[in-house]
């Protein structure tokens, strides 16, 4: 990828504390055919992932940038990687705030550092957005997709978080609350985003929807995982998202701003990013 060209798309991750699949995340994301550069954040760790990614971005900024992984002994590309370090532990949506600031791709992709989402479905999740389709892609858990069987309860948290998010956004959407996200760029960086937390999920979709910006949803992958494999999100986190759907919904109808009439073209640009890795 020549320096001064934007690639076809940036992987923004935020990283707290996934030292156990950190490593594996970014084999599997560079493996994708695509031209891409890995925008990586990491908000406070204390497990040894922060010591890791110091590592990498001294690699990537070596000759040649790449770097032996010491779980796999698999030698990583770092060409393309820029790291970022929060001072403290402030959540996902301001690891991703910072991160989405030093994007250039021309659509930016949110991945998760643990492996409950696999980038073998890039290619599926752009295709709306090079097609001139549409704005903003969900990966969707519900549509399809497979996925591992694992907490009703939250099964039935999120579908009626979304429920209520469909009533004031009045966007059919099946899942609000995933991770796999898709955007114009120029669309993303347009948006003031607040949330510091996973409250930045229900805040971006009031604000995308009150934008008028095209969405489509496609089914992905999911390989959930349970609290003692890592994961975070907790009743807090559900609680936070009601209070959100409020805030951002009453925001944005006192604001009253009109709707965004975009004008978009396919980007025609065929196979031409699949030859980087």
């Amino acid at each position: 990828m020549a320096a001064d060209r934007p690639p076809k798309i940036s992987v923004v991750i935020p990283v707290f504390n996934e030292m156990a699949t950190i490593e594996e995340i970014l084999l599997r994301v560079q493996a994708v055919e695509l031209e891409k550069e890995i925008v990586i954040v990491d908000d406070g760790s204390t497990d040894g992932t922060r010591g890791f990614l110091a590592d990498l971005a001294r690699c990537a900024r070596a000759a040649p940038a790449r770097m032996t992984l010491r779980q796999s002994g698999a030698v990583l590309r770092a060409d393309n990687i820029c790291v970022l370090f929060q001072d403290k532990n402030q959540g996902k949506g301001a690891a991703l705030r910072r991160g989405f600031q030093k994007v250039r791709g021309e659509i930016v992709i949110i991945q998760d550092a643990d492996l409950e989402y696999d980038p073998a479905d890039y290619h599926r999740l752009i295709a709306p957005i090079e097609a001139g389709r549409a704005d903003v892609v969900y990966g969707s858990r519900f549509l399809g997709g497979p996925h591992r069987v694992l907490f009703f309860w939250h099964y039935v948290g999120n579908k009626l978080l979304t429920t209520i998010s469909g009533m004031v956004t009045n966007l059919n959407l099946s899942d609000v609350w995933t991770c796999y996200k898709a955007f114009r760029r120029e669309i993303l960086l347009g948006l003031d985003l607040r949330e510091n937390r996973f409250g930045f999920e229900q805040e971006i979709t009031i604000k995308i929807a009150q934008a008028g910006w095209r969405v489509y949803e496609i089914p992905v992958a999911y390989h959930g995982r349970t609290y003692a494999e890592g994961k975070k999100i907790t009743w807090r986190d559900g609680v936070r998202a009601i209070w959100c759907i409020l805030r951002y919904s009453f925001l944005a109808a006192s604001s009253k701003a009109p709707q965004a009439k975009p004008v978009v073209q396919p980007t025609n640009r065929g196979n031409e990013g699949k030859s980087a890795q």
